[in-house]
């Protein structure tokens, strides 16, 4: 059995890293001490680096494939960390770590919070949500140990998504707030957003010892609040186009929103006198927006002594054309078209 031993240990010299797990971004090579301090020899295979890492300092990279003799070519801090370690020092003192320098495709991303900025258009804060992937690759190994791995002896690309998704709101944020994107242009433009995004994070990760290769967005979702005062928007000028259309101004036409609502609620604080009442004056004030001629036309165009039987007659019809605009536009019921029709129908 100590014969087997012997042979297994000295076949075992070869320091490499075999059959690495597929999420495996770093890992350390974990044979003991006396292993290490035999090895002869280091291979490094293709899309692999290694580095060497002696009393908590990188001593060495490897970033190139290939085969390293380390008892011949010229390697001078490995005769130290020989030396060394004829004093069994080298568990505590020696640490060879194996990366992957392939560039990692399409990791997925998304906010972990809302990101919050100022609409430049209907100037209120817009709370958006956003997801996407990215592409990477280890671009410093010394760095990316020091600043990124650290004691740990084994880092994964799931690892390394928590520090990039970690540093992802604030350079969105930032560019949101100065591209003046406004709600309805974010989809449109989501490559340049995306570009510029991946900009603010090359500086930041490059310090890191790592860089973006790609970084796209695939989707946005905005908050509730943000929904609701878009939708408000969309309604209000639907309604102002709609009173454009019939003549009227949109003031007007909110304040006849108004009373038709309250006509309709017979259940309020006043019953149905209170019901009555408002439609009363609903009706009242429809049939003053007909009558009253345009604020505009009025102060610029005097009115004639005597209308002639022409514009007598044209009247009405105008109306009636209003009036069939406004029903279409929903902003009256079909009771109250057939009972202004017939008012109108009537002064003929």
């Amino acid at each position: 059995m100590g014969l087997f031993d012997g042979l297994k240990r000295q076949f075992r010299s070869v320091i490499e890293w075999q059959n690495p797990a597929a999420n495996a971004l770093f890992e350390q090579w974990t044979d003991n001490g006396d292993e290490i301090k035999n090895a002869s020899t280091l291979i490094v295979g293709p899309g692999q680096g290694c580095i060497f890492v002696y009393q908590g300092k990188v001593q060495a990279v490897f970033d190139t494939e290939g085969s390293y003799n380390l008892k011949t070519d010229n390697i001078p801090f490995w005769t130290t960390i020989t030396k060394v370690m004829q004093f069994f020092e080298s568990e505590h003192k020696v640490g060879i770590y194996f990366y992957r320098k392939t560039v990692i495709l399409d990791q997925k991303w998304g906010t972990t919070s809302m990101i919050k900025y100022l609409d430049p258009t209907y100037k209120f804060p817009v709370g958006l949500r956003a997801f996407g992937n990215y592409s990477y690759r280890i671009q410093s190994a010394a760095s990316f140990f020091v600043n990124v791995v650290g004691s740990q002896a084994a880092f994964t690309t799931d690892d390394l998504r928590k520090v990039i998704v970690a540093r992802l709101s604030q350079p969105l944020t930032d560019f949101l707030a100065t591209s003046h994107f406004g709600y309805l242009e974010i989809d449109a433009n989501r490559e340049e957003i995306a570009a510029g995004v991946k900009e603010k994070l090359e500086l930041v990760f490059a310090e890191l010892g790592f860089s973006i290769t790609d970084f796209r967005i695939e989707g946005t979702d905005f908050d509730e609040d943000t929904l609701k005062r878009i939708n408000r928007i969309a309604d209000m000028t639907a309604e102002a186009q709609a009173a454009k259309e019939v003549g009227l101004d949109y003031a007007h036409v909110q304040q006849l929103e108004a009373m038709r609502e309250a006509a309709r609620n017979e259940g309020g604080g006043a019953g149905m006198g209170m019901g009555l009442g408002a439609g009363i004056s609903f009706g009242q004030n429809l049939a003053q927006a007909f009558n009253a001629p345009p604020a505009q036309a009025a102060a610029t165009t005097p009115a004639p002594a005597a209308p002639s039987p022409v514009t007598v007659a044209a009247d009405p019809m105008e109306k009636l054309a209003q009036l069939k605009k406004l029903f279409a536009a929903e902003l009256i019921t079909e009771e109250e078209y057939a009972e202004k029709k017939k008012a109108i129908l009537d002064l003929l």
